[in-house]
């Protein structure tokens, strides 16, 4: 008798033990258990810790309340300017309600996956290649809306979709890298333009400075052979400015100007210089017997000094014969 009660109280408790061991379960952190009692949802989830459950009446599903990071395939599509482009996407998205995501669809992982890319496809087709290439961050909310709205209602909230990479036809690649190319040399050639235009203003004011003082001119030609010198070339180029040569002109033309005034004012002083002597020898001659006041009058009005040689001061006066 007491051996049936011992074997019968080992086999109770082995029983027992083996019920707790099927019923006992622990939900992580990170997870929120979700318990179908004979088919139909029980009242609460079940919350991160130990639990237990009916066995064989009770069945739990954990949920991931992670945020779920998730690859687009990459989608093929015409753009609204016709370009065929490929595109994929990175979704990042999480449950909120872990009910829903196990009662409300089969498998929310793969219905978002399958959303995404459907929506991804009808952003490529309403968006041009310039907005893929340059206005993702407007395209990414556009995706994030148009994913989060059917998302909801399976407990799923989407956080946020990025636009990865976008793939171009080699043809169109080889156009934009033109298009970039002519856009840089027409950016090149209005750069040069103006800097050609400041510089023609710059000469300008420069030769209106050397046109005002030509010595200028001089120095600027011994400033460019410093330049050149310094080089150390063995071959000096001298440039030789045209203004130098209209300077040399100008000079050489007042040089033969200044000449010639004074050749004319040197043939007006010889043509003047007989009328003086011939009005000399149209006065009348004095006489002998004039005085000596008489002889310094007609010697100042010939233009002669009236002071007498030494040697004639001591002579005697002569007799006047009239």
């Amino acid at each position: 008798m007491v051996e049936e009660l011992v074997t019968a109280g080992v086999a109770l408790a082995s029983v027992g033990a083996v019920y707790l061991i099927s019923a006992a379960r622990v939900v992580k952190q990170y997870e929120r258990g979700v318990v179908l009692r004979l088919g139909r949802l029980a009242s609460e989830v079940r919350s991160p810790g130990f639990t237990m459950i009916v066995p064989g009446v009770d069945r739990l599903r954990k949920v991931n309340m992670q945020i779920v990071t998730m690859p687009v395939p990459a989608q093929e599509g015409i753009t609204r300017d016709n370009v065929t482009v490929r595109v994929d996407a990175v979704v990042y998205f999480k449950v909120v309600d872990a009910a829903d995501a196990v009662i409300e669809v089969e498998d929310y992982r793969f219905a978002v996956s399958q959303v995404a890319q459907t929506s991804l496809r009808s952003i490529i087709g309403k968006s041009d290649l310039d907005d893929l290439l340059s206005n993702r961050e407007k395209l990414n909310e556009g995706l994030a809306v148009m994913i989060d709205s059917p998302a909801l209602g399976w407990g799923v909230r989407i956080d946020r979709v990025e636009i990865k990479d976008v793939s171009l036809p080699e043809t169109m690649k080889r156009s934009m890298a033109r298009q970039a190319e002519a856009t840089r040399d027409r950016r090149a050639r209005v750069i040069n333009a103006d800097a050609e235009l400041q510089a023609s203003k710059k000469l300008a004011e420069a030769a209106q400075a050397m046109s005002d003082q030509p010595a200028a001119l001089q120095l600027r030609l011994l400033q460019t052979v410093v330049a050149v010198a310094a080089e150390k070339n063995s071959t000096l180029v001298l440039p030789f400015p045209v203004e130098l040569l209209r300077f040399l002109e100008r000079s050489g033309l007042q040089a033969q100007a200044q000449t010639e005034q004074a050749e004319a004012e040197r043939d007006s002083v010889r043509r003047a210089a007989p009328t003086v002597k011939q009005a000399q020898a149209m006065k009348p001659t004095p006489t002998v017997g004039a005085t000596s006041t008489t002889r310094s009058r007609a010697a100042v009005e010939n233009g002669i000094d009236g002071t007498l040689p030494p040697e004639l001061e001591d002579l005697p006066e002569a007799e006047n014969l009239t």
